[in-house]
């Protein structure tokens, strides 16, 4: 069974700031930025969320993306940016946030931090990679089972008893379509082709770390918080 990240908290007079957490599918992202919230007391910023917010109100930018989204075309990156610079002043971000599916391309990266410096009270971003091995992820994803009520099992790493039997409920486990390894497989190559450029830039500022993520999530919660306060510490 998985272990319960830990959510101990943190220092009173740390400000973790804005942190990008980077990782291909099944490294545990999702895990991890929920440690951090709990810790911190910080929001969980998602692009996905933002837009969809934006739009279920019906805000001038959420208009603007509604009418590209319903011709199938894709929300352009100035008006992400946008609604991410809108979100970015509400006052639950003054401590700091984690940021999900933002920046994804060097020009969304670039733009961030000079958003970010306009505003001298506020820190730059640093990024923390979580990196497990391709064949790990591979197993994670593709052996992953699940029953009808939400039971998950994998294969290879927490099988059910009986091959194809939920061990709680005794219904049907089932792959659900994107755990394929054909979907796995071209989301690592979008997720390579598109990161590749912000690690290096992060890296090349000396604002960016990474994590072995194939520890227990306790440890992995651990290294992360270290790689943080290293990287605020030498950009102060």
């Amino acid at each position: 069974m998985m272990t319960e990240p830990n959510t101990a908290p943190a220092e009173k007079d740390f400000l973790p700031g804005p942190v990008l957490l980077l990782g291909a599918p099944g490294v545990g992202k999702g895990t991890q930025a929920k440690a951090l919230m709990a810790a911190y007391g910080i929001p969980q910023i998602s692009t996905g969320d933002i837009l969809r917010a934006n739009i279920s109100k019906g805000t001038p930018l959420g208009r603007q993306a509604k009418a590209l989204v319903d011709q199938g075309i894709l929300v352009s990156d100035d008006l992400v940016n946008q609604m991410v610079a809108d979100r970015l002043r509400q006052p639950d971000t003054r401590c700091g946030y984690i940021l999900d599916g933002f920046p994804r391309t060097l020009n969304q990266a670039t733009w961030l931090d000079a958003q970010l410096a306009a505003d001298p009270n506020t820190l730059p971003v640093v990024a923390i990679s979580i990196v497990v091995d391709y064949e790990q992820l591979l197993h994670r994803i593709t052996g992953r089972r699940i029953c009808a009520a939400g039971h998950i099992f994998n294969i290879y790493s927490n099988p059910p008893a009986v091959p194809g039997i939920c061990d709680v409920d005794g219904s049907k486990l089932v792959q659900r379509p994107d755990d394929s390894e054909a979907v796995f497989v071209e989301r690592m190559k979008t997720f390579q082709s598109q990161t590749a450029p912000v690690i290096e830039h992060y890296r090349k500022q000396g604002r960016f770390e990474e994590i072995d993520g194939d520890q227990p999530v306790e440890q992995v919660t651990t290294a992360i918080e270290g790689a943080l306060k290293r990287l605020r510490t030498s950009i102060r």
